[in-house]
């Protein structure tokens, strides 16, 4: 098992580019299994999660090849059914949460699909009742096999149907979509997920031949039709790189230019981070972070202590949660954070606070952070990274620490996050890959 080595303390300087959308890739690369014609795929990130779904789709028998650095061609046209059966597929869904958007796809073409529970982030309970609910909607039976942990979808025809999700998911409302485009007749999602990712995949299906209305909002139409085509579509840049890479240029004072952000596609992103002191400089497509040795924390007009919670979208991401709570250290203030929607996302902050962060969990789902003000410095120590994003959030605090930390099962951060290690050292980070 791999971990990183870092020296802290440095201040970095240059210019990073994010990533593809690791969330986006993993809907849009399952939606290749509503054709049966080539699907081409730019900015395909090279991360462990990403890569896996790959493999899973190659055990399906997709033909898939790699014509360029960050682009694949997917060609399902001969879907090998039998694979869904076997212990290589169990194995491999398991330990991938994007595995579960295969069901949507193979119950829209194939009429039936099976899945295990799937793996992903340890961050407390990520129910799937949105994906099996909506699939019965269209008409699908749903049967779970609970000595082997398996789910089982059937359905020799869906049919198109009016549905109010229970949660706005933002899997299940790609894997609904999935399924409604090949349904017969309309389907009406309300309550659907809106994110940028949604939008992303509803312009790809689109581009297929797909019959979507509403695309960016939490009403979505769907006309089904009869079948798919091919299409070339492009990921959009990782909106959750474009935020951690903000907090690393504050929290270790560095002047850091983030280029290919596409501003639009990022909500409230930024001003979150405003409202912390960040000094953002906004350019044609990029985003310059000045260095700052001090940032302030703004407060409410009524004078009461900055809150900062995650929501659905447009709301502030969930997955920025941990680096606003890691930024909030080192500001001039006091910041609640308050993780909303998952119970196990704050329980990293034990390791800050042997850092010496000062810290107050409140409950699993709060925590007070009193800023230092960069007058006292983190210190380097051993830590293991939890899952993707508190990972990166360790990090960054690594990075602005005195001496030496060292990350352990660093595999979470390599789910998410394409050659981090070697980005980071070019903008001048002391970081060791080490077994």
């Amino acid at each position: 098992m791999d971990a990183f080595e870092i020296w802290g303390g440095k201040s970095l300087n240059g210019s990073i580019s994010p990533q593809g959308a690791k969330n986006e890739a993993l809907q849009v690369i399952c939606a290749a299994l509503l054709t049966d014609e080539p699907v081409t795929i730019n900015r395909i990130p090279d991360i462990r999660d990403v890569n896996r779904l790959i493999e899973l789709l190659k055990g399906l028998n997709v033909k898939v090849e790699k014509i360029g650095i960050e682009s694949y061609r997917f060609e399902a046209d001969a879907v090998n059914l039998d694979y869904l059966k076997s212990p290589g597929y169990y194995n491999m869904a398991t330990r991938l949460r994007g595995s579960i958007m295969i069901l949507g796809p193979l119950l829209a073409r194939f009429g039936e699909g099976y899945a295990p529970k799937p793996g992903g982030d340890k961050i407390g309970r990520r129910r799937l009742d949105t994906h099996f609910l909506g699939m019965k909607k269209l008409g699908a039976e749903f049967h779970h096999i609970e000595d082997q942990n398996l789910y089982y979808l059937k359905a020799p025809q869906l049919k198109g149907e009016y549905m109010l999700l229970d949660e706005a998911s933002v899997t299940g409302t790609a894997n609904i979509i999935m399924a409604a485009v090949l349904a017969k007749g309309k389907t009406t999602i309300f309550n659907a997920a809106c994110e940028p990712y949604v939008l992303q995949l509803c312009r790809m299906l689109v581009k297929m031949g797909a019959k979507i209305q509403g695309i960016g909002s939490n009403l979505l139409t769907i006309e089904g039709v009869e079948s798919l085509n091919g299409c070339e579509h492009t990921l959009m840049p990782d909106m959750i790189e474009v935020g951690s890479f903000i907090g690393l240029a504050a929290m270790t004072s560095s002047a850091i230019t983030i280029r290919d952000v596409k501003a639009r596609e990022l909500g409230i992103i930024p001003d979150v981070f405003r409202r912390l002191g960040i000094k953002i400089d906004e350019g044609e497509n990029h985003f310059h972070i000045p260095a700052q040795e001090h940032y302030e924390v703004e407060t409410f007009m009524d004078g009461s202590i900055m809150t900062i919670a995650d929501a659905p979208w447009p709301g502030f991401t969930p997955d920025l949660i941990s680096i606003a709570l890691v930024v909030a250290i080192q500001a001039k203030g006091s910041v609640l954070v308050h993780q909303k929607m998952f119970e196990s996302r704050l329980f990293f902050v034990d390791k800050l606070i042997d850092m010496g962060a000062q810290i107050i969990l409140c409950d699993p789902h709060r925590a007070t952070v009193i800023g230092q003000d960069h007058k006292h410095p983190l210190k380097g120590i051993e830590m293991t990274s939890p899952d993707i994003r508190a990972g990166v959030a360790l990090l960054i605090a690594a990075l602005s620490a005195k001496g030496k930390s060292t990350i352990y099962n660093i595999e979470q951060i390599d789910r998410g996050y394409q050659h981090i290690d070697k980005r980071l050292i070019d903008l001048g980070a002391d970081i060791k890959r080490i077994s």
